[in-house]
């Protein structure tokens, strides 16, 4: 009885070893794995005998945070790569492409022509340099314009990507759901549902609720459902067109909004809402200081009426294609930067005057001032150069000062966007270093450290021929027994 009894220890000593030791090559083998968690062996005696179950290291906390951190990187950087292409299309102040160095110079030539008014190529410099101011800013409202056409794009592709992992979501989850009421091991299907909350947080900001026999519900971090029992359908329109100020469509989680300026319960991380921060308010308001500036350049050089007949001021060097000059502060002239262009009666390439820029009547006799046409005549030159340095009214929808000159309006609104580049960049420098933190402190709870499982690999080793040995000695014994017994 006592042989027997010792037999039987030595086995399932064997076989509790075996199976650490396996549990000990998985961990070995996923180390390198960043949706791994280490697993953990348990070893249960009663009776004589031993058995292994196999736990999953876990930290529930850490692993919000990673998933928060996760979305708010996403978001963040979004933002930043938008500014950033803006940025680097119109430039700063110091940028010679840049609208407030054109308005520089446009103002220097203006007053050279006004020192030299019957120079016809001081008045050329003075066309061509309006002709770069219109240029920038339609070349800015473009660039205003691909901006948010790309997060708009980017905002179908990550709603797609939603879609497929809610997809894949669910089935993990079943897994999860179904070995856990059998008693099966089901570590690995709960590395791969914690990999694809990963990639969906980086999409959409959610949480998640653990509930009954392992089973993990996905909200977005505004509490509108994605995953209750089965995924929730995400849902967006890609917009066609962007016009000037308009707001592109909503990104919908069953039939719910979830971003725009009406959604009840809108998104405040992840990739979706930064690209829907940066298409429908950054680069909206950036663009509506641009047509503000293109409507200032309208009224600043409009020809009043010099007939004596009362008639309304028309526009002069700038123009939208129409004689209307905008009300002051009013911000009626949503898209008049990416119509902005000199006025045809003033462009030698398209066989107007120079004449008329010194002398007015780009709108015909009633808007001359000049009507002698004395080629000394410089008071016309020199109220457009002192135009630029005037403060004027803008709307405060541009989100600067309310009172300004075009030149100042626009080195601030070049500011403006460097200052919002350098918030998202510091932003997302801050983000994407407490993500990295997080990480390494959950990969330091639950992650696998080759060093350990070797160390842990060769004491199992050691056990197991311990017990080898002890098995051997047994049948050695037994094997004397029965030959007496013979």
């Amino acid at each position: 009885m006592g042989l027997s009894l010792a037999l039987n220890s030595a086995r399932t000593s064997l076989s509790a070893n075996a199976a650490q030791i396996a549990v000990t090559a998985r961990n070995t083998a996923g180390a390198n794995d960043p949706y791994y968690a280490r697993r953990i062996a348990n070893v249960v005696t009663a009776g004589g005998g031993s058995a292994v179950s196999v736990i999953r290291a876990a930290d529930t906390a850490l692993f919000g945070r990673k998933l928060l951190g996760t979305s708010e990187t996403a978001g963040s950087g979004a933002v930043l790569d938008g500014l950033q292409t803006l940025s680097q299309t119109i430039g700063d102040t110091d940028s010679t492409t840049s609208p407030a160095a054109r308005l520089g110079a446009l103002n220097a030539a203006l007053q050279a022509a006004a020192n030299k008014p019957d120079s016809l190529d001081l008045a050329r410099n003075a066309v061509e340099g309006a002709r770069d101011l219109a240029d920038s800013l339609s070349a800015a409202a473009a660039a205003v314009h691909t901006v948010r056409q790309q997060a708009d794009a980017g905002m179908a592709t990550a709603v797609a990507r939603i879609n497929e992992l809610l997809v894949s979501y669910e089935t993990a989850n079943q897994t999860v759901t179904r070995g856990t009421a059998l008693g099966d091991d089901v570590t690995d299907a709960l590395d791969d549902r914690d990999r694809i909350l990963t990639q969906l947080s980086e999409e959409i900001g959610i949480s998640t609720v653990v509930r009954a026999g392992n089973d993990v519900a996905i909200y977005t971090d505004s509490g509108v459902p994605l995953f209750e029992r089965g995924a929730r359908k995400v849902s967006f329109a890609p917009t066609a067109g962007f016009s000037a100020g308009s707001t592109g469509g909503a990104v919908m989680v069953d039939g719910v909004p979830v971003t725009g300026a009406a959604s009840p319960m809108p998104l405040r991380s992840g990739r979706i809402a930064g690209l829907s921060t940066l298409r429908d308010d950054v680069a909206v308001r950036y663009e509506t200081q641009l047509d503000a500036m293109a409507g200032g350049l309208v009224a600043a050089f409009a020809e009043p009426d010099t007939s004596g007949a009362g008639a309304a001021a028309r526009a002069g060097l700038f123009t939208d294609g129409t004689a209307t000059v905008p009300a002051a502060g009013v911000l009626a002239q949503a898209g008049l930067a990416s119509r902005l262009r000199i006025n045809a009666a003033v462009d030698p390439r398209a066989g107007g005057s120079l004449a008329t820029l010194r002398d007015g009547g780009m709108n015909g006799p009633g808007y001359r001032a000049n009507a002698s046409g004395d080629a000394a005549y410089a008071g016309r030159l020199r109220t457009l150069a002192s135009a630029l340095g005037t403060d004027r009214p803008f709307d405060p929808a541009t989100g600067l000062r309310a009172n300004a000159s075009l030149l100042s309006f626009a080195t601030e609104s070049a500011g403006w966007l460097e200052g919002q580049r350098k918030t998202a960049a510091s932003l997302a420098d801050y983000e994407s270093t407490l993500l990295a933190r997080t990480s390494e402190a959950l990969s330091n709870a639950v992650g696998v450290n080759a060093d350990d499982e070797t160390a842990q690999a060769l004491q199992l080793e050691r056990s197991y021929t311990a017990s080898a040995k002890l098995l051997t000695l047994v049948n050695d014994l037994l094997k004397t027994l029965m030959d007496a017994v013979r």
